[in-house]
């Protein structure tokens, strides 16, 4: 007797992928293993951190958004609907979920258990195709052209600022592999392997893949007396081998090594055996692949024992931020992720550097990162700029304890700087005595700026203001912090200074919507990204953000993301403003990358005509907001 329930269940999921891939008998039994669950709206499916589910969703109907929270802030990154596929996690990894999936709207699911739909995946190759297109494509359905790749899955892995990039990369592996013919003898193959310290043969006939001689057939053929040393390799090769094209990614080569159970894949030219041999790919490059992810770098990063092998982190780090841009990982959360790592470096390097001195620190004290460091937007190795502040001791100690800070700082900095970050042209560096100096001075240093400000120093001191404690005494920090909450509150004098500052950045068009390019020096005819473009949404958004009484919050993105709450009246303009900035930093790390530089001229030249036009539509939310400033802040009190 027919199941009208599991029927319906059928008739609904044969009409999306990959469940239009099964037959109808398999369709009917995965039916009738699947359960119906109603969400209410805002009610929570799973969140990250949770331990993953014994079944994998699909929407029937409603929409259900999948987020990330990222310094507590819940960002939306994908809304999945009818027919769409979520909580894919357990087939591929299974630890916890690393994103929240939360109904957006009243949403019906199908949830359907892994054990029983886990079996299609080995068995049907349409099926295991759209999985492994989904999970390293980047988007819940692969086969939506409209839809394909615009928007991340939950499959994108984000977990304290962590992810799992190695999924999208394209995998790297022995493209000159050393071959062999099926009547060769085994012995001689064996010392080829031996010599060239391998541990895979390809056998080949006529240029074509047909087996694959490993370690393991060496082991358990041969040193168990299976087969003598003098056997043909065609007698003992493991046959057929499997064969994958060759810009595959890790995803797809972890997934086929498990489904086949090999250890060992042949890249050829279409992926088929029916092309010549150009590599080979082992499970130590799946898993060489996997440490560049950020945890992994984070953890080499704690051991370091000097500055070579810091420098080798930084070296890995650039790798996997050109990875996520080649990717499409959104900036804000590639930023997320640098800022950990470029602080675990300055900590390691803090540490190293007490060790150096062989004394532990004389009284408490914060390293700060300001500037780009202290808004956690460094993508690039562009200038450090940082300070430290010491707590306050008797007037007879307060030259020893310097002397001490200024020590651990110059070792500090010169570390940075052998990592490969320049010290700042402007010597805002810990290990100027201007800038490392006692609790009661830093007080007294904020107080100033803020109290009297002067016009020839506000742009360099607003870098202050953009700052990040990212080692030391909880205690200082919460000093310094309330200092500047107390004293901007209603100082209308210092938000002319700033409001000042924001509206002298030069424009970034001409006249006729021209880009205005450098006219002379080494720069000449290149686009100032940084001053004309980055600048004046940087300025905006730490003005508008002090003003609003916003003192912790630093980062330019959540700026901009914090005012569209707080002020519903002008939300629209803070998220162009949000999204233009995310733009522009993609345009500047993009040119560093391929350049090796700081990024901050660009080369129009090498610019699509859509590329330009996307510069251009961030230019005007910089003037809207250079508008709503004017009508804000009152410029008088500078006169």
């Amino acid at each position: 007797m027919k199941n009208p329930v599991a029927q319906g269940v059928a008739d609904f999921l044969k009409y999306f992928p990959p469940f239009s891939s099964l037959s109808t008998v398999d369709l009917l039994h995965v039916a009738h293993a699947s359960k119906l669950l109603y969400l209410d709206k805002n009610q929570t499916l799973f969140k990250g951190g949770e331990a993953v589910h014994a079944h994998f969703y699909v929407v029937k109907s409603g929409a259900v958004g999948l987020s990330l929270t990222s310094d507590a802030e819940e960002t939306l990154i994908d809304k999945c609907d009818e027919g769409d596929i979520l909580g894919l996690r357990p087939f591929f990894a299974k630890n916890d979920y690393l994103m929240t999936a939360r109904a957006r709207e009243e949403a019906v699911l199908y949830a359907i258990p892994i054990s029983v739909f886990e079996p299609y995946i080995a068995a049907n190759r349409q099926v295991l195709n759209f999985m492994l297109e989904s999970f390293a494509s980047q988007t819940r359905n692969p086969l939506d052209k409209e839809r394909s790749g615009r928007l991340l899955s939950e499959n994108t892995i984000y977990n304290d600022q962590e992810v799992d990039l190695q999924y999208f990369q394209p995998l790297k592996y022995n493209r000159t592999p050393i071959t062999a013919n099926p009547d060769d003898v085994l012995m001689y193959i064996a010392k080829t392997m031996a010599n060239s310290a391998i541990g895979s043969v390809i056998i080949q006939k006529d240029t074509l893949p047909v087996g694959i001689i490993t370690d393991k057939d060496l082991r358990s053929k041969i040193a168990t007396g299976l087969f003598p040393i003098t056997a043909l390799a065609e007698d003992v090769m493991s046959a057929p081998v499997i064969s994958v094209p060759e810009n595959i990614s890790v995803a797809e080569a972890q997934m086929l090594m498990l489904k086949h159970n090999v250890g060992h894949l042949c890249v050829t030219k279409d992926g088929t055996d029916s092309t010549s041999v150009s590599g080979i790919i082992s499970e130590h490059d799946v898993v060489a692949a996997q440490a560049n992810t950020p945890g992994v770098l984070l953890k080499q990063t704690r051991r370091a024992a000097n500055n070579k092998e810091l420098k080798y982190v930084r070296e890995k780090l650039t790798d996997l931020i050109q990875n996520s841009i080649d990717k499409n990982i959104p900036v804000s959360h590639i930023s997320n992720i640098v800022a950990e790592i470029n602080i675990a470096l300055v900590k390691r390097a803090i540490e190293l550097a007490v060790e150096k001195i062989g004394t532990h620190p004389p009284v408490r004290f914060v390293w700060m990162n300001v500037g780009s460091q202290g808004r956690k937007e460094q993508l690039l190795r562009t200038d450090q700029d940082n300070a430290l502040i010491f707590e306050d001791v008797a007037p007879e100690q307060y030259d020893g304890v310097k002397r001490y800070f200024m020590e651990l700082s110059e070792l500090v900095t010169d570390s940075m700087l052998k990592v490969g970050y320049e010290l700042s042209p402007h010597n805002i560096v810990a290990r100027n005595p201007k800038w490392c100096k006692s609790l009661t001075d830093w007080v007294k240093q904020y107080n100033e700026w803020i109290n009297t400000p002067r016009e020839k120093d506000i742009e360099l001191n607003t870098l202050f203001f953009d700052f990040d404690f990212i080692y030391g005494f909880p205690a200082i920090e919460d000093v310094i912090i309330d200092t500047v909450q107390q004293n901007i509150t209603r100082n209308k004098k210092f938000f002319a200074f700033l409001a000042s500052d924001t509206l002298k950045n030069p424009a970034p068009l001409g006249f006729f919507r021209q880009f205005l390019l450098e006219s002379d020096g080494e720069h000449k005819d290149s686009f100032d990204i940084k001053a004309r473009a980055l600048e004046p949404l940087i300025d905006a958004a730490r003005l508008l953000a002090l003003s609003q009484g916003l003192v912790t919050i630093t980062n330019t993105y959540q700026r901009f993301k914090k005012m569209a709450e707080l002020e519903p009246q002008n939300a629209d303009l803070f998220e162009e403003c949000a999204e233009a900035f995310n733009t522009l930093q993609k345009f500047r790390t993009e040119e560093g990358l391929i350049n090796d530089s700081n990024g901050r001229y660009l080369n129009l030249n090498g610019l699509t005509k859509t590329d330009k036009v996307k510069l251009k539509n961030c230019f005007q939310p910089i003037s809207d907001m250079h508008d709503l400033i004017k009508n804000r802040f009152s410029l008088t009190y500078l006169s």
